[in-house]
């Protein structure tokens, strides 16, 4: 069993780590933590590597669980997450093939964060044509049994490694552990080849 966060469009080292697993669960019953991947994700643009960030509903020194954590629809952040998304990779191979997809988990008012994170990984999952069964945490896995992944949710300030592959903007460089997105709109049905031929090193 494969312990993980649920997070927005993961860091690819995330799906790294799915691919190894046989069954997964995610932790829902947590305290949430700000500027963490659960509603956050770095993509790929002209100007470099660039934070989408989902706004939620909090109160100053209250602590909520992940599962109860709502999100802020006050400043349409779908909408200029949608529009930067196709300025990024429109000219991406497998952006055209991708987006249809995409739009109603986009486009959709979703109310709970959780909910949001689950639609974006069940889409992943079915791009990268892959099935690994997942449940959700019942209580707050303190200590647990298996392989704990729970930390890849983390901003790590020390940059994951990874193989190179093609990107939109290569003037850039290559930007390392971006988006799951920024991988399937340029490698399209092989990115679960470039997943596999991965070592996760944590």
């Amino acid at each position: 069993m494969t312990l993980l966060q649920p997070t927005f469009f993961s860091p690819i080292i995330q799906y790294i780590a799915i691919l190894q697993a046989t069954e997964l669960m995610f932790e829902i019953e947590d305290n949430f933590q700000k500027q963490t991947y659960r509603n956050r994700c770095y993509i790929n643009t002209s100007n470099g590597k660039q934070l989408i960030n989902v706004p939620v509903q909090q109160n100053k020194g209250i602590k909520i669980k992940t599962k109860d954590v709502k999100i802020d629809y006050k400043d349409d952040w779908h909408k200029h997450f949608l529009k930067t998304l196709k300025t990024a990779y429109n000219s991406s191979p497998f952006f055209e093939f991708y987006i249809d997809d995409l739009l109603p988990i986009i486009n959709k008012k979703h109310n709970f964060l959780l909910d949001l994170n689950f639609s974006c990984h069940n889409f992943v999952m079915e791009a990268l044509q892959l099935d690994i069964p997942f449940s959700k945490s019942t209580e707050y896995e303190k200590e647990f049994d298996g392989n704990d992944f729970r930390n890849l949710a983390n901003v790590s300030k020390k940059p994951f490694k990874l193989d190179k592959y093609t990107q939109v903007f290569d003037t850039n460089g290559f930007i390392s552990n971006l988006s799951i997105l920024d991988l399937i709109f340029m490698e399209g049905p092989s990115a679960e080849n470039y997943l596999m031929k991965q070592t996760l090193h944590i």
